[in-house]
Parts: structure tokens; sequence; C-alpha cells
């Protein structure tokens, strides 16, 4: 796809790179300074929120600069690369980046090239789609400074704190320059440690009228660096035993939507078993009758859409930033599904419209997806209610995350054998344990125990879960 191109021709602007996304993890790059590229040929591979995206050269050059390190978020609108030209960029920023093999720190430039504050920000060069004329999403936040991460870490390495640093960078963004001459004390950096070293000359009266107090900090010093030596790795312990490995990537994006789901949402759950002997029958039956795999999940699937019509207020979403509860009148269904790069929720749209052997089929296909990470990006969003298989690897119960904004999911356990009491008799039955966890703020504990109950009780009649939910 053509891009527009930026007022400096070789400068390459970070283009949107989906629906609503505003920045990037740079994952690798695919190049080198001093590389020349053909048109469409990929530069970089880039993670969002949403998807693995390869991000293609709009035109054929020489790449002059690679503006990032893996790891490194970058934002939308920010300078990602620069090609050799004789037009250059106008303020020397390009010249500045150094240049060297792949994967090397000192082969990229950690700062985005910078337009003088003149030059017109139009529609900085895109793949996909467009950007206005306004860097959105580039500014700084209310007490909290705009800076990478790299940037960040060296705040931390040199003891500044970098929300007091003023930036001399892209919209107030602070740059390497700015920590390391506040860590010279004519920055924020240095103000922020003469503030820590009057602090604590106006303790000092303090603790001398009180020598007890002194003696317990004394010892609590003493204890906490003997507990630090007794913590410490055995010098015999082979190095190669232990790794550390980058949080990065989809494990990061992960991490983020859980903290964001337990940080708002209100969560409790509850649990109960399903006898699924006559199911397991239905299953088998299904499997020969079709000449396909079918498991348990299908129907599963198809029981929860089910009571879901029945209790639509566990068919929902959260708008905080409106105060308000969406309930959706279709359900789009995200399935869990593990992979090697970590926990990834596909959906199914409009799930409620599919028979057990297409939910079937239709689980499968995304389960491959997430294994390839070849799925679409509009598969992995817009999810109204999400299933959890954990059964699938071990355990019975669980207290699933809600897959935030979503109110509520449901966690499949392992079928396992267990002795029922049935009618007044004892029999072995094939049981499945479910947890139901959902958002407080939204349901109720008892909606959520008659939903959950509803699913245990269309799981032990089967013959009612073939078709599709919105017919049956």
């Amino acid at each position: 796809m053509a891009a527009k191109k930026s007022s400096d021709p070789n400068v390459f602007i970070l283009p949107d790179l989906g629906e609503g996304v505003h920045e990037a993890e740079l994952i690798s790059w695919k190049v080198k300074p001093g590389d020349e590229v053909e048109e469409h040929e990929v530069v970089a591979e880039m993670e969002t929120d949403k998807a693995l995206v390869e991000v293609p050269s709009p035109r054929a050059g020489v790449i002059k600069a690679l503006y990032g390190e893996p790891g490194q978020i970058l934002k939308v609108g920010e300078a990602a690369w620069a090609y050799e030209g004789e037009s250059g960029s106008s303020n020397g920023q390009a010249e500045k980046g150094p240049v060297g093999g792949r994967g090397a720190k000192a082969a990229v430039q950690a700062e985005p090239a910078e337009p003088p504050e003149s030059e017109e920000r139009e529609d900085a060069g895109t793949v996909v789609g467009t950007m206005g004329g306004e860097l959105k999403g580039v500014t700084r936040s209310e007490g909290r400074a705009l800076a990478t991460p790299a940037v960040r870490r060296l705040a931390r390495d040199l003891g500044v704190d970098i929300d007091s640093v003023e930036g001399s960078g892209l919209a107030g963004r602070v740059t390497e320059r700015d920590v390391r001459a506040a860590a010279e004390g004519s920055g924020g950096g240095g103000g922020a440690r003469r503030v820590e070293q009057r602090t604590e000359r106006a303790e000092t009266p303090a603790r001398q009228a009180a020598p007890e107090a002194r003696r317990q900090e004394t010892l609590a010093t003493t204890v906490s660096r003997e507990q630090a030596v007794v913590s410490r790795p055995s010098a015999l312990v082979p190095a190669g035993d232990t790794s550390r490995i980058a949080f990065r990537g989809v494990r990061r994006t992960i991490a983020t939507r859980l903290r964001q789901s337990v940080d708002t949402a209100v969560h409790f759950t509850v649990m109960d078993d399903a006898d699924v002997s006559a199911l397991d029958d239905v299953r088998k039956r299904v499997a020969s009758a079709s000449g396909e795999k079918v498991s348990y999940l299908p129907f599963v699937a198809s029981a929860v859409m089910r009571a879901l019509r029945e209790f639509p207020e566990m068919n929902a979403t959260v708008d905080d930033a409106n105060e308000e509860i969406v309930r959706h009148g279709s359900v789009h269904l995200g399935i869990a599904a593990d992979s090697a790069q970590g926990l990834t929720v596909p959906v199914i749209h409009n799930a409620d419209m599919l028979g057990v052997l297409e939910l079937g089929r239709h689980i499968a296909e995304l389960a491959e997806g997430v294994r390839n990470r070849s799925i679409p990006a509009d598969r992995l969003k817009g999810s109204t209610f999400t299933i959890s298989n954990v059964g699938s690897y071990a355990g019975k119960y669980a207290t699933p995350v809600i897959n935030y904004p979503e109110v509520a999911i449901l966690a499949a356990g392992r079928v396992y054998e267990g002795v029922v009491a049935d009618k007044g008799a004892i029999r072995i039955a094939k049981l499945m344990p479910l947890s139901m966890a959902c958002d407080h703020r939204c349901v109720d504990g008892a909606a959520a125990a008659r939903c959950l109950a509803r699913v245990v009780e269309l799981l032990q009649r089967p013959e009612g879960l073939l078709t599709p939910a919105r017919l049956g």
C-alpha cells in the first residue's frame, strides 16, 4: 500500500498499525544501517496488543538510521527509520544516529528525529491508515514524564526521579541527555537528590533526641543485611541454572490486561460440578456420525450461550468511562487459547448462531491460528463472554480472571470420575468442574449462581445442545 510522505522524505514515520492502535513494541529489525531495501521489503517486526505486524518499506532506498531498540515501545507518529538521501534530515538529527550491525545497541538511535517547531506536522507517512496533523497520544500525562523504556531504565540506574525532569524532546519527551544532565545536578534529578539530602538533615536532630529508636534502626539494618547475605545464591551454583527472559511482547500485553482487570473489576467466583456422563455418550455418537473429533468444549459453549439468553446481565461489558453496563443481543464468544507466546483470547462472533459441530470447527481453527500467529486482528476483539478450558491440561477448579471489559468468564475443569447420589442410589459418574467468575459491580451473587446452575442443567441434558442457541 502506498504511504504518504512526511515533510522530510527520508524519514519514515510509524503509521497506524490497526484500529485503535496508538503504539507498538519493536520486536526486531530485519535490516541494519547501510542495507539497501526494495519497495515493500519488511524492515521491522512489531507487536501491538492485537497482532504481530511486519512493517514494510514504502520505497526503495538505503537505510541510514534505525530509531529504536528491540523491546522499546514506539508511538504512532514517531520516526521509525531514515533513508540516505540528499535532502536528509533538516535539523541534522538523523546524522546523530550511529550506525552498526543489527541487534547492537549502538546500531540504533534511541530518540526519534525531531522536526523543527516551525515545521507543519502534516499527515505523517503511513503504510496502513492515515493520521491527522495532531500527534495524539504523544503528550505528557499529568505528573508523569513522557519517555521510552530505555530512558526510564537509565533514570532508575542513575537514581534520577524522571517525573521531575523537564524534557527537551518532541512533545516534552525526556531524552537520555536530559536524564544525564539531571544526574549531574543541572536538572530535576539533582534537585530531587537535594530534597532528599535536606530531608535527611532535617531528621538528624530527631534521631539524636531518640537514641533508642536509632539503636533499633541500626539493629533492623544489620538484620536486613544478614538476611540479604543468607539469601544470596551460593558461589557453587552454576550460572547456567538461572536465566532472565525479557518481559515484553505478548507476555507484557497479557500482564497489562490482567492487571487492568484485577484493578478494575470486583471478582467473585462460584463453582459447581456437572454430571456429563450422558453428554459423553452424545459426544461420541456425534463424533462417530460426523467423522470429526468432537470435544466437550463445543457443548459447554452451547450450554453457556443458552444460559446467557436467560441471564442477559452476564452477556455484557462495562463502559467505565461513561459509567454504563452494555448488554449485548448476540454472543461473541471468546475462547482462551494457550500458545508458546502466552494466553490469547480469539473470538467467535455471533457464536449463538452456530451448532455444536460448527462451534467445534471454529474453536479448532482459532486454536491453530493462535499457535502459528496467523489469526487476523479482527478475530481478537469484540468478545462479550469468555470460556477458558483449563481442564484440557490439568486441574479441577479455578479462579479465572475476567477478560475485561466483560463481566463474566467460565472455566471448565478436567472431567473426572466421581461418586454421585442419584435418586437415593450411588453410582460412578463423569463430572466436569465449572468455575464462573463475575464482576460483582455488575452481577449479583444470586444471578451468577442461578446462571451456573442453568449451565449445569443444560450439560446434563445434552440432546438439546446440538442446534444453535439462538434457534434452540
